[in-house]
C-alpha cells in the first residue's frame, strides 16, 4: 500500500514521505466526544460521491481482499514467529527516525531516501478529526472511536501529552473522499498558512496508489514539530482506514521513514502488519525518551539508541 509522510520546514518541503497500511479495530464507540466534529471548510464537493469516488471504493475493497488472502495486514501485533533483538530494534529505529523516504526534486516528490535529524513533538499534541460531508454518521462514530483509543495508547506508550480535542488542535486528521479532497485546497491553506505548492499538490493530486498521507511542520527547522495534517481516503474499507490511522498518526509523531527489514512493523512497505506492533511501540518509546533530543544526528544519538534498545528488550546490542 502507498502512504506518505511529509516533513516541512517553514514554507518549503524538507521531505518526509512514507506509506501506511490499514486495519480494523472494531466498531466500538465507547468514550466518544458528544460534541459535533467540525467539518472541513472546503467541503464544497457534492454530498453524493462521484462515479470516480465510487470506483475507488470498489478498487480499495478489492485491494484489501487481496492483501488478506495473502495473509497480510496482520492485526496481532507480532508474536513468537517474529522475534526481534536489541540490535535489530536499534538498527530499525535509526533507519526509521533518522532518514526520510522521499525528497523533492524538480518541483516534485521522488522516492529517494536521505539522512535527517531526529524530529518529534515537544509541545502537547492535540488531535482533531474532521470528515467530509459524504461520510455517514455511523462511519464517523466508528472512525472517531478508533482514533480516540489509539491516541490514548500513544500517550501511554510515549509518555508525551497526546489527547483528542473537539477544536482545531495541532494534529489534524481529515477523512475525505476523492471529490472532497480535490476541493480541500482552501481548508489546507487555512490550516497550514504558507504551505508550499509542492505540498499542496501532494495532497490535492494524490494518485490512486497513495492511500493516505501525513505531513509534519517544523517551522523553526529545529527538530520540533508544531503541526501535522493527515489525509485519509474515506473510500477505504474499515481495515485499511484503521491501518492508515495507525501509521499516519505514528509517523506524524516523528517516525517518518520505512525500512524493508523492520519486522514486526507497520513501518515496512511489505504490508505484513496493519496495526501498530509491540516493536513499533518500542520505537515510539525510544523516540520520546528524554535521553534523546530534537535535532540530534544519528551519529550523536547512536550510543544512546543502543542503550535504550538494550533496556527495552533485556538484551545487549
Amino acid at each position: 500500500m502507498r502512504r506518505h509522510a511529509l516533513k516541512m520546514a517553514t514554507g518549503a518541503l524538507a521531505a518526509m514521505l512514507a506509506l501506511s497500511a490499514c486495519q480494523s479495530a472494531g466498531p466500538g464507540v465507547s468514550g466518544l466526544p458528544t460534541s459535533p466534529t467540525p467539518k472541513p471548510r472546503a467541503a464544497s464537493a457534492p454530498l453524493v460521491p462521484s462515479a470516480e469516488s465510487k470506483a475507488l471504493a470498489t478498487y480499495y475493497a478489492s485491494v484489501q481482499r487481496s492483501l488478506l488472502t495473502q495473509g497480510l495486514l496482520r492485526t496481532d501485533g507480532g508474536g513468537a514467529d517474529v522475534p526481534f533483538s536489541a540490535a535489530m530494534l536499534a538498527r530499525n529505529f535509526e533507519r526509521i527516525a533518522f532518514f526520510q523516504e522521499y525528497s523533492s526534486a524538480g518541483g516534485r516528490l521522488i522516492a529517494r531516501e536521505n539522512a535527517s535529524h531526529l524530529t518529534r513533538w515537544e509541545k502537547p499534541v492535540r488531535v482533531s478529526i474532521q470528515f467530509g460531508l459524504s461520510t455517514p454518521d455511523a462511519q464517523k462514530a466508528q472512525d472517531r472511536a478508533i482514533l480516540s483509543r489509539y491516541v490514548r495508547r500513544l500517550a501511554r506508550v510515549t509518555g508525551h501529552p497526546i489527547s483528542m480535542t473537539n477544536g482545531d488542535g495541532n494534529f489534524h486528521v481529515y477523512i475525505l473522499n476523492e471529490d472532497e479532497r480535490r476541493a480541500f485546497g482552501p481548508e489546507l491553506r487555512r490550516v497550514v498558512p504558507g504551505i508550499s505548492a509542492l505540498s499542496q499538490r501532494a495532497v490535492l493530486n494524490m494518485p490512486r496508489d497513495t492511500y493516505c498521507l501525513v505531513f509534519g511542520r517544523d517551522p523553526a527547522n529545529n527538530g520540533q514539530f508544531e503541526q501535522a495534517v493527515a489525509v485519509i481516503r474515506s473510500e477505504h474499507p474499515d481495515l485499511m482506514r484503521t491501518s492508515c490511522i495507525h501509521e499516519e498518526v505514528a509517523q506524524g509523531l516523528g517516525l517518518s521513514n520505512d525500512s524493508p527489514v523492520a519486522r514486526p512493523s507497520i513501518f515496512n512497505d511489505d504490508e505484513e502488519f496493519g496495526l501498530l506492533t509491540t516493536h513499533d511501540e518500542n520505537l515510539l518509546r525510544m523516540l520520546y525518551d528524554d535521553r534523546l533530543r530534537p535535532n540530534m544526528s544519528a551519529d550523536e544519538a547512536r550510543p544512546i539508541i543502543k542503550q535504550i534498545a538494550a533496556e527495552l528488550t533485556g538484551g545487549a546490542v
